[in-house]
């Protein structure tokens, strides 16, 4: 081993004997008695920088989140009784439609409204500091503009009702175990007397509370027959997560699964 001196101290080449050379390491004086070593040309920011910094990369995450991966919604009314409340914080899932999942029977999503459906329904306006933070996710948004029902059919399902039911998709009729006691499944009055067939991209959906929603049967003139677009479609609840005694999840109902 042979030493030479170089500009900041003493380095040692290692002679690997191969004709290679070694690996070379800078020895240089240590920090005097009582000094703190410090890593070079690293600064700490002052907390009056750095709060505010941890804020806005806070924020921008909550905003990632409620824009791609799930967002909390609040429920505006009973037209999904007794399955969710007037005021139940929903979550819902926007991931899985970006890898091309589409809604299947008995889910209940959450959907843009498709054709003026909110009209003549006075809606409570949200405070400023609710839309700052429902912008983000960090609050629930207020429901403007978006409506949450259940799928009954998609593409190429017919679904159809005759006096107060039972609703059949396909012919069969369904057990709806989730329909709000005390109503019938179908209504016996204009637009509750329907037999359509779901065209592709659309969705036909129903509130649980039959006799206190206007979901796609009284919206079968609205250009689209009552339909939801899948492009309106925001994603699935999966649960509610507010208020904690409400809390449950919102799998898609037996009736629904193949075979039923």
């Amino acid at each position: 081993m042979r030493q030479e001196p170089t500009e900041s101290g003493r380095a040692d080449v290692t002679d690997a004997g191969d004709g290679t050379a070694g690996v070379a390491t800078e020895t240089r004086p240590g920090p005097e008695a009582g000094e703190t070593p410090r890593a070079p040309g690293r600064r700490r920011l002052s907390p009056w920088a750095e709060y505010p910094l941890l804020a806005v990369v806070a924020l921008g995450l909550a905003f990632l989140i409620k824009t791609f991966l799930v967002q909390a919604f609040l429920i505006p009314s009973g037209s999904m009784q007794n399955t969710l409340q007037e005021d139940d914080r929903v979550l819902v899932d926007k991931l899985t439609p970006w890898f091309g999942s589409e809604p299947d029977r008995g889910e209940v999503v959450v959907f843009r409204d498709p054709a003026d459906w909110l009209a003549g329904h006075e809606l409570k306006p949200p405070g400023t500091v609710q839309k700052a933070l429902g912008f983000v996710g960090l609050m629930p948004a207020a429901g403007e503009q978006h409506l949450i029902k259940r799928v009954i059919g998609v593409a190429g399902d017919t679904v159809e009702c005759a006096g107060t039911g039972p609703l059949k998709l396909n012919g069969t009729p369904l057990a709806e175990p989730y329909v709000y006691e005390g109503n019938t499944p179908c209504s016996d009055d204009e637009g509750g007397r329907f037999k359509v067939t779901v065209p592709a991209g659309r969705l036909w959906v129903m509130g649980d509370h039959r006799q206190a929603s206007q979901d796609s049967r009284y919206h079968q003139n609205d250009g689209h027959g009552g339909m939801v677009p899948l492009t309106d479609v925001v994603g699935r609840a999966v649960v509610v997560a507010w208020p904690v005694p409400h809390w449950s999840p919102l799998p898609v109902p037996d009736t629904f699964e193949p075979g039923n």
